[in-house]
């Protein structure tokens, strides 16, 4: 990659951020325009990174290479201006990839569970000074990347749009495969082609969830596959006896039937049990120390936006991503695993076409929380073909005591901060995160 000055067209996404930090310290002269200003924009411009506030065909001067957002339509003037003047254009998923494939790349991919694995991984390899780029903010790292001097790099393999098809990773890990983005896919089963072509393109191991049913159908025969589990002791990578005392989780580890030892997460649920058993496998192949492996997993406190606490005094507040049914089953039954107090999970419905494909799957999924808060759905600038309402999600959320906001304003009347006995579980992937950190702004 010969090209010195790099052009990012939507450069705050965190995907986008993640490489221009890379790039920047690898001495690369980057530069970049997004429409909103955020913290992302002042950490960039704090390491020599010049961003515009608006997208400019004058901003181009002299760039060599452009690297253009998923997020950015045709339209978009430096896009056009870039394609009309044959400067080089590159998706991010293609660029990420082209610096991965140049290394000892690690790739994470799978419908759940692709930040946190990836963010645990890199936790735990860290004194191998991996490169690491994931999709959320890492408390170690404090930043979603790094540049490392080693031969590793960790990349999250997005399948959303099948940027992850451009990889062809040493190894890979896949967390689970189930049916979303079908806006993009249309169905599972063009889902289920892309992820074993993914396979297919990764050099010499694949790390796979055992207790998912679609990986099992789509792995027979293949002979590069190891597998990890928490219900089938045949796997290769097995957790046993676990159990959670003072909201610490703690299991035994088996590779190939040979007990590795105890380890410890802070973090809840079953599912993190699970992202943490191909960590394991991983750091001690690349010869990282069981005791420096236990001793990182403990301390793990997962990547910003999952299960993270904004506000742990009078009631608790809890920021996490879960957007799809999964994802939301999963989150909640970790909470209930390790949380005394009653939960009121409030959940911000992410895309009309994500609630009309899955919506089926929506059913029962807040069982064992107090109450269910609705607020309005986050279009991400999708319209309303498919004449979903909150009326048709609460139907089949089927939870005795839900409520409908109209507006998001109307929320903070819900919110009772002088209750100690309330637990406040913010979960979607629009601007609900936002609307936590405000709230627990003004009511401290």
């Amino acid at each position: 990659m010969p090209e010195k000055k790099i052009y990012f067209i939507g450069i705050n996404g965190i995907g986008m951020s993640g490489l221009a930090k890379i790039m920047k310290t690898k001495g690369y002269d980057v530069i970049g325009a997004d429409l909103s200003r955020t913290s992302v924009t002042e950490e960039l411009e704090s390491i020599g990174i010049t961003i515009y506030a608006e997208h400019d065909i004058k901003n181009l001067k002299d760039v060599e290479l452009v690297i253009v957002s998923s997020a950015i339509k045709e339209g978009n003037p430096e896009y056009m201006y870039a394609l009309e003047n044959k400067i080089k254009v590159l998706k991010r998923g293609e660029y990420l990839a082209e610096l991965l494939n140049l290394s000892t790349g690690i790739a994470v991919a799978g419908t759940h569970g692709k930040t946190t694995t990836s963010s645990m991984l890199g936790t735990t390899m860290l004194t191998l000074d991996p490169t690491i780029v994931v999709g959320g903010i890492l408390p170690e790292i404090a930043s979603n990347a790094r540049c490392g001097t080693s031969e590793f790099f960790i990349a999250e393999a997005d399948e959303s749009d099948n940027s992850f098809l451009y990889m062809n990773p040493e190894y890979s890990i896949i967390t689970n495969i189930e049916a979303d983005h079908l806006e993009n896919h249309g169905s599972l089963e063009k889902i289920e082609k892309s992820f074993i072509q993914f396979m297919e393109q990764t050099q010499k191991e694949i790390i796979v969830c055992n207790d998912c049913k679609n990986i099992r159908r789509i792995i027979k025969n293949r002979k590069n596959i190891k597998t990890y589990s928490l219900h089938d002791e045949t796997s290769d990578i097995y957790a046993k006896n676990i159990e959670v005392k003072n909201g610490i989780t703690h299991f035994d580890v088996l590779i190939q039937g040979e007990f590795q030892g105890n380890f410890s997460l802070g973090i809840p649920g079953d599912h993190n049990i699970n992202n943490a058993l191909p960590v394991i496998y991983l750091s001690k192949k690349f010869g990282v120390s069981l005791e420096e492996i236990q001793k990182k997993l403990l301390n793990f406190k997962g990547a910003k936006r999952r299960y993270d606490i904004l506000y742990d005094e009078k009631c608790k507040v809890i920021d996490d991503y879960a957007h799809h049914p999964t994802e939301i089953k999963a989150t909640i039954q970790g909470a209930l695993t390790i949380e005394t107090k009653p939960i009121v999970a409030i959940f911000q419905p992410h895309r009309y076409s994500r609630i009309n494909f899955l919506i089926e799957e929506f059913k029962d999924i807040f069982q064992g929380v107090e109450k269910v808060i609705l607020l309005p759905i986050y279009s991400a600038g999708e319209k309303n073909i498919y004449n979903i309402t909150l009326e048709t999600l609460k139907e089949k959320i089927n939870h005795n005591n839900t409520v409908i906001l109209e507006n998001n304003e109307l929320l903070d009347g819900e919110i009772e901060f002088e209750n100690e006995e309330k637990i406040y579980l913010f979960m979607g992937a629009g601007d609900i995160s936002k609307i936590a950190h405000k709230i627990v702004i003004e009511k401290k």
